[in-house]
């Protein structure tokens, strides 16, 4: 038809996703990534939030439920991989489906730099010399190296790993937070240690309240596994609310443990002299939980168990959680790579992104080039200046996921939906959901704390999101593509708004 784009390619057998992962195999997936964020977000929510960092945890805990009801409405709605660049196709365009994918792609880029990053802190435990810079970054070069090697020539755990290593850690958690219930609670010293305005102070108490987004990231991952769920209308919504509810309880608990082990000491009594009593105060106290144990906060809770436990759990606890953080790190190598195929697809990066290594079969030149990217983000060697740029990359990704749901159902009323969100308010004859009204305006606020005010995560996230967007811009130049149709590699016909034509030309696959 005029105005349409042909593709033309050689024929191959379609290849499709087993469709066989069930419930428990889903959540254990999502919560081995969601519930690996703790062992890092924790303590550098304490250093902003101190005393208050439970109550930081259950606000960032609303804007992550109403962003789980957002997934699991667009992803049974829309069941393709690609999260939040699938949704946006669908409901903004193709141009904002290559924004949220970019987004999506450095999220999971510091994803393996946050976890490799971790995992130096866990191991101390066992070499102190890894608490200390640059001693951690080397580590972490080296753990991002080995991955990467690995990704290349073709070794991946197996799925069944990964389930048992996020059922175990699950258990150990359980287990951590119910012993330290019994042994460390202290419930009138956690109000005790709380005077909103100056310990913490209200600006520091709303950037931890950003920061400790970041313990709930990770979502992404049922959502894109769901061409293997089997059943995914039924699976992916139970999953999710599994996950929302094992999320929330352990992470409270394991805040409230924590804070009740390590609490808000005056650490600085010198500071205060300071004629500023909001300043002084600031800068007088602190807790161990957001010092010491900034870079492995939950060996914080198993050192401070009494004896025996301590030395029991200390070691279980390091090498848990560094397994734990080695497969979220690898997972990310496989989400960036998987997520690089979905958007070579619809021709939004170049093909050679996609190559596959000629003796391994693996996509080696996306694995060396994000690895790259995430080793750069490293170098620093600063925890808090990473989180910033993960929290800019999810926090712009789950803006775009609810924007798009909003789109959907405005631009596509009558799709089918499964799981449809409720609690609605009419909008020029749609309904548009609240909580992804509610979850948008958080998330985006999230987002722009890190853009205003934290140099780090403004600079290196804009960077990135810029050197996309005229990568992109570049490439449909350069294939002949208008930057807002969606062409589809494999395909004959490319669909497109009425008013765009590409006067018929036709196009071979790259």
């Amino acid at each position: 038809m005029p105005g349409d784009v042909v593709l033309r390619r050689r024929r191959g057998r379609v290849e499709r996703l087993r469709r066989a992962l069930t419930v428990p195999a889903l959540f254990s997936t999502g919560y081995g990534n969601v519930g690996s964020s703790i062992y890092y977000a924790l303590g550098v929510t304490a250093l902003y939030a101190l005393g208050a960092a439970p109550l930081a945890l259950v606000v960032a805990g609303a804007f992550f439920v109403f962003t789980v009801l957002t997934y699991a409405e667009a992803t049974v709605a829309v069941p393709e991989a690609g999260g939040a660049s699938s949704f946006a196709r669908h409901g903004l365009g193709e141009f904002v489906s290559f924004f949220a994918g970019w987004a999506t792609m450095l999220s999971y880029t510091v994803t393996i730099s946050i976890s490799a990053f971790a995992v130096s802190g866990y191991m101390s435990v066992f070499f102190p010399e890894l608490a200390s810079y640059p001693a951690n970054v080397v580590f972490t070069l080296g753990v991002i190296g080995l991955l990467a090697a690995l990704n290349c020539v073709g070794v991946r755990e197996a799925t069944t790993v990964s389930v048992a290593f996020a059922v175990l850690d699950l258990t150990t958690q359980v287990l951590l937070v119910t012993v330290g219930v019994v042994t460390l609670l202290n419930v009138p010293l956690l109000i005790s240690q709380v005077h909103f305005g100056t310990v913490p102070t209200w600006s520091n108490f709303a950037y931890s309240i950003s920061i400790a987004m970041v313990a709930y990231t990770g979502i992404e991952t049922i959502s894109n596994m769901v061409e293997e769920a089997r059943n995914p209308a039924q699976t992916v919504p139970r999953s999710y609310g599994l996950l929302v509810v094992a999320v929330l309880v352990l992470f409270m608990g394991i805040s409230v443990v924590a804070l009740s082990a390590m609490p808000v000491q005056c650490e600085h009594p010198e500071a205060m002299i300071s004629a500023d009593p909001i300043q002084c105060a600031d800068d007088a106290y602190t807790t161990d939980l957001g010092t010491k144990y900034v870079a492995d906060p939950v060996a914080g809770i198993a050192r401070a168990l009494p004896e025996p436990l301590n030395r029991i759990f200390e070691p279980i606890v390091a090498v848990l959680a560094s397994t734990i953080l080695l497969i979220a790190a690898n997972a990310g190598i496989m989400g960036v790579s998987r997520l690089t195929f979905s958007m070579g697809g619809y021709f939004q990066l170049p093909s050679f992104l996609s190559r596959i290594h000629r003796r391994f079969r693996t996509p080696y030149v996306s694995v060396l080039v994000f690895c790259l990217v995430a080793a750069l983000i490293v170098l620093p060697g600063n925890l808090g200046d990473i989180a910033d740029v993960y929290i800019f990359a999810a926090m712009l990704t789950f803006t775009l996921a609810h924007v798009s749901v909003i789109a959907m159902r405005i631009r596509v009323p009558d799709l089918d939906r499964p799981f449809r969100l409720g609690l609605g308010i009419m909008i020029r004859g749609s309904e548009i959901p609240v909580t992804a009204i509610i979850g948008g305006l958080g998330t985006f606020t999230v987002w722009l704390i890190i853009v205003v005010t934290r140099p780090f995560g403004r600079w290196a996230g804009l960077a990135w999101m810029l050197l996309g967007i005229g990568s992109y811009l570049w490439y449909r130049r350069r294939s002949g593509l208008p930057i807002n149709r969606t062409v589809r590699r494999g395909t004959r016909t490319a669909s497109a708004a009425p008013s765009t034509s590409a006067g018929g030309r036709s196009i071979r696959s790259r």
